[in-house]
Order: C-alpha cells, then sequence, then structure tokens
C-alpha cells in the first residue's frame, strides 16, 4: 500500500494536471496529515532524474496535508527548472515527500552530517537549502556550497547556517 503522504502528493498533481484546480482536502487521512503542521518538500523524479521540487521549510498552511497538497502541484507545474508536467509523462514519475523537523541554528558546518541534516544557507533575506541524504552530494563542503549557490550568496561573503532533519516518504 503506498504511503499516505506520497498518496496525497501523487493525488493532488494528478487532479491538477487533469481540471486545472487545486483539489480539496480528502476525508480520512490520518491525523499525522491534519492534525500537525510543518514545512513539507514534494519531489519528483523521472527515470531517476529529478523533476520537480518545490517545498516549505516552515508551514505556511493549516495542516501537513494542505501543504502537501500545495507543494505537490509546484513541484509538478511552477518549479522553474523543468517545464510543467504533461499527462504522458504520470507513468514514469516518482513521488517522494520530506517532512521537515524545526530547523535550528548551528556555529559551523562540524555539527553537519549529509546523511542526517538538511541545511539552510542564508545571508539577509536570500535563504538557499538543501535536503539531506541526496544522491550524488557525499560531503558537508558539497551541500553547503549547492544551498549557498542557490541563496546567491558568494563564495565571500558571510552567511549563517541552520539544519534540520527530515522525514522522508517513498
Amino acid at each position: 500500500m503506498q504511503n499516505p503522504h506520497v498518496r496525497l502528493a501523487v493525488q493532488s498533481y494528478t487532479h491538477y494536471l487533469k481540471t486545472g484546480n487545486i483539489m480539496r482536502m480528502p476525508a480520512g487521512l490520518p491525523a499525522e496529515l491534519t492534525g500537525r503542521r510543518a514545512g513539507a518538500f514534494v519531489t519528483l523524479y523521472k527515470h531517476g532524474s529529478l523533476r520537480g521540487c518545490i517545498g516549505t521549510i516552515n508551514p505556511v498552511r493549516g495542516s501537513l496535508a494542505e501543504e502537501i497538497i500545495m507543494n505537490a502541484v509546484s513541484a509538478a507545474f511552477r518549479d522553474p527548472r523543468f517545464p510543467p508536467v504533461r499527462m504522458e509523462e504520470l507513468p514514469d514519475l516518482v513521488c517522494s515527500v520530506d517532512v521537515l523537523e524545526t530547523p535550528e541554528p548551528i556555529s559551523d558546518t562540524g555539527a553537519l552530517d549529509v546523511k542526517t541534516y538538511g541545511v539552510i544557507v542564508s545571508r539577509g533575506h536570500r535563504r538557499g537549502l538543501l535536503l539531506p541524504n541526496l544522491e550524488g552530494i557525499d560531503t558537508v563542503e558539497e551541500q553547503v556550497d549547492i544551498a549557498r549557490r542557490k541563496a546567491g550568496i558568494g563564495p565571500n561573503e558571510t552567511y549563517t547556517l541552520e539544519r534540520f532533519k527530515v522525514v522522508r516518504h517513498t
């Protein structure tokens, strides 16, 4: 049986593709989805390659379910790195949902582990995030560098670091 977090994400982007509308929250979802607020990232892969990934660091909606519904649509249709998902791609998509724990400030990269922690690199209003345990990211230096570049922070600029854990649903 498919994980309820992933099933909700797939239902959400499929509904949007077919109707052009954001789906309503389905009845009968577990309390983990309806009675909790958390940031969440929805990631889509096609043939093992990234096809879309959008999320929220902190919750911005009333429940985790609503967060997943909106972020699934954004990952499939609003990730600026990719064209919108097309109907014929649906059978080839694999979806995962990462539910974020509250980020915590850290003083240096020694408190990071690429398998355990995601990282947020910030300078002023610029923020870059990288999820933990991503294929091809093997060192803390790579992880921080990618997040720094995503934020548009130059290599010689100062920045602050936060780390967070996720629960990955596949």
